[in-house]
């Protein structure tokens, strides 16, 4: 329950950050360039961060789930 109430509180924030600095920014990466708003480059970085962190949890979920059953015989 905690969990989903600081979610929410994050998703919040960055709405509210996103509302307020929505100018064009120039996005540079190595040699891919382009321009978008402020808004939804940061909403798009929120995404991977919550793909990239949920991915990193199941595989240590998995890991620590593999560990006990093999010390449990299961």
């Amino acid at each position: 329950m905690a969990a989903i109430l600081i979610v929410l509180i994050v998703i919040a924030v960055v709405t509210i950050f996103s509302v307020q600095n929505a100018n064009p920014v120039t996005i540079s990466f190595l040699v891919w360039k382009f321009e978008a708003s402020l808004a939804i480059v940061v909403f798009l970085v929120l995404m991977v961060g919550i793909i990239i962190g949920a991915t990193i949890a199941s595989f240590f979920r998995i890991k620590h789930r593999s560990v006990h059953n093999q010390r449990t015989g299961v």
